[in-house]
Parts: C-alpha cells; structure tokens; sequence
C-alpha cells in the first residue's frame, strides 16, 4: 500500500477528530518565567498536553528555539517528537534558498529534526521549492499572503499568467504553485484579509491552507472560515498561537475553538453562504461602495418603473481609480472561464467599468451604442469585431432583463454570438429568470441580499434600512 500524501494525511486527522486547530507552540521569552530552551520546552508542553485531541497539527516556530542556541534546538527536536506522537508537526521555519542550500535545509528540518511539514519561501522561484517536494507523505506550506501589516510593502501587482492580466502577487503564488504541484503544496494565507484569503481559495480550490492571525492578530474566526473552507468542509487550518499560550486555560480556549469550527464544518454548503464567501473575496469593494455613496436609500423609480427604497448609482466607480481597480478585479473573477472573444460594455454604466476590465484583464471591448446616429459610420456596435464571434455582455447593475435584451439584439443583429451577461451587482430583483428566458444566462460579482448581510455585519448600513431593503426584495420576487 502506497504511503499517504501529506494533504490526505490532514484530510484524515481532521475527519477524525472533527476540527481544523493548528495550535503555534510559539514560546516568546516575554511568556517564559526564565529566558531558557528548557523553560520554552515547559512552555510548549503545556500546549500539547491540553489539545492532543483537538489539534490538527502543531506548529512550533523554530525562531523562538533557535534563540538559545544548540540548546534550544536540541528542545525544539524534543518537542517535535513529542507532539508529533498525537499529531503532524509542522515547522514554521519559512525557509527560502537555490535549490542546493534548500536541499540542505529539507534534510535538516526533516531527517535531523524529523518535521512532517516546514512553511518555505517562494521567492527563489521553482527551483527552490523542488528539494521539499521530493519526499513522500511530507508536506509544505509555501507563504502566499501573509499576515503581517507591512505584506503590501513587496506583495506587489504582477501578471497573473499568459492572459496578460495583472493581479496581486499572492494570486500568483497560489495559481503558480497549484500549476506545479497540485493540491500538495499548501499556502499561508492569513486570516487576517479574509477577502484575499477567499481569492486564494477561489485560484487553489482544493489545497490546504495555513491561515495565521485569530486571536492576538484580530482576525475574525468566522469570516475566515466563510471565506477558506474548501466545499467539503476542510482545506484550512485556523492557526491560533498567542491567544492559546496565554489563556488562563488553553483548554477551554481550544474547545471553545473548535466548537466554531465544528458549526461551521457541520452546516450544508448552502448555509456556508457562498454568496457571502464571494463579497468578502472583494470585502475592500464592498465596502467602498457604501463609503463611495454607491448606495442611496429613500424612494426611488428605477429605469424599469419599479419603485425602490434604495439606489444603486455605481457611475460613481469610475470617479475613484482604486475602487474602479477592485471592481476591474470582481469582474475579472466572474470572466474566468467564460467563452467569449469580446467584452461587450453596455452603454453608458458599463462603458468606465468595461474600459477598466478590458485594461486589467487584457480583454478587447466593443459596445453596442444606445442611438445608432445618422452620420459617420452608422455602426450599431462600435470596436474591432468579426462576425461569428462571441461577445460577453458586462454591465453595472441587473434589475430587470429589459435593457439587455435590447443590447443583446444589437450585437446579435450585427453577427455576434450572445450568451452571457456580467454584472457587479444582481439587485435579486427576478433579472436571472428573465434573462432566462431569452437564453441568457447572468453572472454576477455580489448578489444584493449577501452584499446586505455584509455591510450589516460591518456596520455599514443600520438595521431598520436593513429590514427595509431585505423586506422589499421579498415582495420584489413573489410577486
């Protein structure tokens, strides 16, 4: 029988105690009664004792070993024995080098220090991930997007692959490493940027992922969760270090843990809101539209003659470059994988919006004009285009069907193939049913009523609009 892959060895630890801890053995020196391997030993010994049945892994970072020198590594090689008796160890060492010294390194941290698993750097590039990748059953945990406030200092904005699309650099990390090696190799994302971690989730589907930063950081456990959890319930690690060593009883801390866990890992993926695991892959967006003034509340008659106690104006996107760039990025999310050799932009909301997706995404615009003029050339649909070809519709809002239908005739009339249409927000006013029925099918970045639940839990939009909106959606379908 063929020894067990690192991610299928996870797989079975967290379906057979039910949880989805990694406790950080990180025994800071300010935490010890006496700055001594021995003492960080005590310290990390503690830990293992009180969560042997509720860790998926333990995570000792090797830094606060290293400290004291052979002493401490000594220690650190005690330990890793120690827990590795009750679960995986993985070493936080974040080891990065060509691909000689990296060899050295896998030897050192898993034939003399006996690791299951080590968190390595990708900066050297491919080379410097191979010497890890070679052992059966053992695993890494390559930094994506990590946890610390000054990550965007060189995570920089780079091209994502051939499309010529750029993106952040984590984004790259995750598609690049999941292109080499599959669902072996694990990320670090922190739990500290949900939205980001929900991008990474979105580009490595099926990896584990490392998540630091609940607790003394100040991510929320629940949205990291919503926002990392692969579809059947695993793939992330909630890593939890400070917090845990200092509770007045890491027992009941951990238990109390691992009960969110559970909730959320019991729940049918329908009541994981992946709705709402979209809006917080773009949870800076979403909040800039209301920051923005994008949403309005009072009376309102919309173009299609419905009243409404709220507005969307999304025109104001193209007056702020930043959110204009997130909502390029929301759009970019939803093309993938949609067939289509044009972007076609509905006049005139669609047109700043298109205009940016086609610059970021690398993607060839058109637009079907609203009034066909009289003069020059006449043309219905404006841009370079081949009959036979395929346009994907992109527009800001979707209310009705009425208004693409109209432009939809348009590009069909002049050769091109109509199927899709995306938008950045479905108001969930009945438009996916219309359009439908016209063989259209919608797409959308956020859906109003998870946008909703979004900005009430940041605290975005007060309570009594809240039930005002979500009371008139209601109304809005069954009628």
């Amino acid at each position: 029988m063929s020894e067990l892959s690192w991610s299928e060895r996870l797989d079975n630890r967290a379906r057979a105690i039910d949880s989805l801890l990694c406790v950080g053995l990180d025994p800071h020196t300010a935490d010890l009664p006496e700055p001594s391997a021995e003492a960080a030993l005590a310290y990390c010994r503690r830990l293992v004792d009180a969560t042997r049945d509720l860790a998926v892994v333990y995570k000792p970072n090797a830094a606060f070993f290293e400290v004291f020198g052979a002493d401490g590594w000594t220690a650190l090689r005690i330990l890793v024995a120690e827990a590795g008796e009750h679960a995986p160890v993985v070493v936080d060492a974040k080891r990065g080098d060509i691909d000689s010294t990296a060899q050295a390194y896998a030897t050192a941290m898993f034939d003399t220090l006996g690791a299951d698993a080590v968190t390595v750097s990708p900066w050297l590039g491919r080379d410097s991930l191979e010497p890890w990748l070679t052992r059966p059953g053992k695993g890494v945990f390559v930094l994506c997007r990590t946890s610390n406030s000054g990550a965007a200092d060189l995570q920089l904005p780079c091209q994502l692959g051939d499309t010529g699309a750029w993106g952040p650099a984590y984004l790259r990390v995750a598609r690049m490493t999941q292109a080499w090696h599959g669902s072996s190799v694990g990320l670090v994302v922190g739990a500290t940027a949900p939205a980001d971690l929900a991008k990474v989730r979105q580009a490595a589907p099926d990896a584990w992922l490392l998540a630091p930063g609940v607790g003394t950081q100040g991510a929320e456990l629940g949205a990291a969760l919503v926002a990392g959890l692969r579809s059947d319930g695993l793939g992330l690690l909630i890593n939890v270090s400070r917090s845990l060593g200092r509770a007045a009883d890491p027992r009941s801390y951990a238990e109390y843990l691992v009960g969110e866990m559970r909730q959320a890992r019991s729940a049918p993926p329908l009541q994981r809101d992946p709705e709402l695991a979209a809006v917080y892959r773009h949870a800076e967006l979403a909040r800039g539209l209301v920051e923005l003034g994008c949403v309005k509340f009072g009376d309102f008659t919309l173009k299609s003659g419905l009243k409404s106690p709220f507005y969307l104006d999304l025109r104001r996107l193209a007056s702020d470059p930043r959110l204009l760039r997130l909502a390029a990025n929301a759009y970019l999310d939803v093309l993938q994988g949609l067939p289509g050799e044009r972007i076609a932009a509905l006049p005139y909301a669609g047109l700043p919006l298109g205009a940016a997706v086609a610059v970021m995404g690398g993607r060839s615009l058109i637009y079907p004009r609203r009034e066909v003029k009289d003069y020059g050339t006449g043309h219905a649909v404006e841009g370079l285009y081949v009959p036979g070809e395929t346009a994907i519709m992109l527009d800001d809002l979707a209310t009705t069907g009425a208004s693409k239908f109209e432009a939809a005739a348009k590009l069909q009339d002049a050769g091109l193939q109509v199927r899709d249409v995306v938008v950045l927000v479905d108001r969930g006013s009945g438009a996916a049913d219309e359009l439908a029925g016209r063989g259209l099918v919608l797409h959308a970045a956020f859906r109003l009523p998870a946008l909703l639940r979004f900005w009430r839990a940041e605290g975005l939009v007060d309570a009594a609009h809240a039930a005002e909106i979500q009371a008139y959606l209601a109304g809005t379908l069954a009628e």
